[in-house]
């Protein structure tokens, strides 16, 4: 129970962002930028009904859809998305926070972004154009990403007709805006540093003066020289960025000579990283 629980919040939390990014920085500025809710500013600039109605609708005929071609397990996991989503829409106040068109569609995109990430992160989905990228994959094997992609795009050039050339170059700017920001929160949020110590006398001193003053655990390998096939010491250690420059020092003041590689960790997790609450 305390993990649906815990689950419907970040579901709930997601789609508020969600709504708040369009509501707020994009609807506003006619950037529609894929999805339902892009279809929604669309349909609502063309005929006048509010884009909350218009994804309710899209929603519902993407359940059916999905109740249909891909089961009842697809039709579950994303049948209270597909209600939320509108209904956030619909209560979320409609108002231009920034007149700047540029710094609406990059605050917009970024926040679309992390809602997005949370719900790819507790494998849940708002509804929507999600559901057609599954019915291509399982009928004729396109991935869900190109599927996903295509879809996008016919939204996006049905913006150039309804908005105009500059809304369409947004919406374009939009999407690339919000699909590296989600790479980067899928996999940067816990970024560190991995260094590789290879010292030709003083390994076992670097070794105890690591474990002294930043006290991280750390690997040891045997290797070989290539030019003169000797067995060599090798340290590995994985740390935080600002762990980093009393390391450098520690490693320079045994050893100037000291041979390290330095290079970036896209995640880590347990061991020290990761944070164990309170039992």
């Amino acid at each position: 129970m305390n993990k649906q629980v815990k689950q419907f919040s970040f579901m709930f939390l997601a789609i508020v962002i969600l709504a708040i990014s369009i509501n707020m920085f994009l609807g506003p500025h006619h950037i529609a930028a894929g999805g339902v809710s892009g279809i929604g500013i669309l349909l609502e600039s063309l005929i006048g009904i509010d884009r909350a109605w218009v994804v309710m609708v899209l929603n519902g005929l993407m359940l059916v859809l999905a109740a249909i071609f891909l089961g009842k397990k697809v039709f579950f996991r994303t049948l209270l998305g597909s209600i939320l989503f509108p209904l956030s829409l619909r209560f979320v106040p409609q108002v231009m926070l920034t007149q700047d068109r540029l710094l609406s569609v990059i605050m917009g995109s970024v926040i679309f972004a992390t809602g997005v990430a949370i719900l790819y992160r507790i494998q849940s989905s708002s509804g929507g154009t999600t559901i057609p990228p599954l019915i291509l994959e399982k009928y004729f094997n396109i991935n869900t990403s190109v599927g996903l992609l295509f879809t996008d795009m016919i939204i996006v050039f049905m913006s150039l007709y309804v908005f105009g050339f500059e809304e369409f170059l947004f919406a374009i700017l939009s999407i690339g805006i919000t699909s590296l920001v989600m790479t980067y929160i899928e996999t940067g949020l816990k970024r560190r540093k991995a260094i590789m110590i290879l010292s030709l006398a003083h390994s076992e001193e670097i070794r105890t003066a690591l474990l002294e003053e930043v006290n991280r655990g750390m690997t040891l390998f045997d290797v070989r020289g290539g030019k003169n096939n000797e067995p060599r010491d090798m340290i590995l250690t994985v740390i935080k960025r600002q762990e980093y420059p009393k390391i450098r020092e520690v490693i320079d003041t045994i050893d100037p000579n000291c041979f390290v590689i330095v290079y970036e960790v896209s995640e880590v997790h347990g061991l020290g990283f990761s944070y164990h609450p309170i039992q």
